[in-house]
């Protein structure tokens, strides 16, 4: 069991409200490792001492907000290849537009369908979609 653990992709979700990293992990833990931090200073040590495949990334949070947490990713050389989707509440136009300036993969609306999170993920990682077994099954 540990070993097939180890061949999955890891996910890093970084939020300051514990009910979206736990939605987050519940959606995709069943096909991928999923690390979970609350602030950017949590998120940036996680990233500095283990290997992640993919951070979705929120922007209101205490500390760094996500743009600056999203700057100092694309500042570093060692992770500065990392996929990065925001997961945010901000619908505006104009936020999208900076996350795409700042150098985000992707801008994904809270509340999300499962289904959009996981499609996102599968695409920024260049995955497949998963077989019916391999489906997780989440409600709300």
């Amino acid at each position: 069991m540990q070993r097939a653990s180890k061949s999955k992709k890891v996910i890093l979700s970084i939020d300051d409200i514990p009910s979206n990293l736990i939605a987050i992990k519940n959606i995709l833990e069943p096909l991928f490792d999923i690390r979970l931090a609350k602030d950017g200073a949590q998120a940036l040590a996680l990233l500095k001492r283990e290997r992640v495949d993919l951070v979705l990334l929120d922007i209101e949070m205490p500390g760094y907000n996500g743009f600056e947490l999203l700057q100092a990713i694309r500042e570093d050389l060692a992770l500065v290849h990392l996929p990065v989707i925001f997961v945010t509440t901000h619908d505006s136009p104009r936020f999208a537009q900076r996350a795409t300036e700042a150098g985000a993969n992707g801008y994904i609306l809270k509340p999300f369908k499962p289904s959009l999170l996981l499609q996102q993920v599968l695409e920024h990682l260049d995955m497949d979609a998963p077989t019916a077994h391999q489906n997780n099954i989440y409600s709300p």
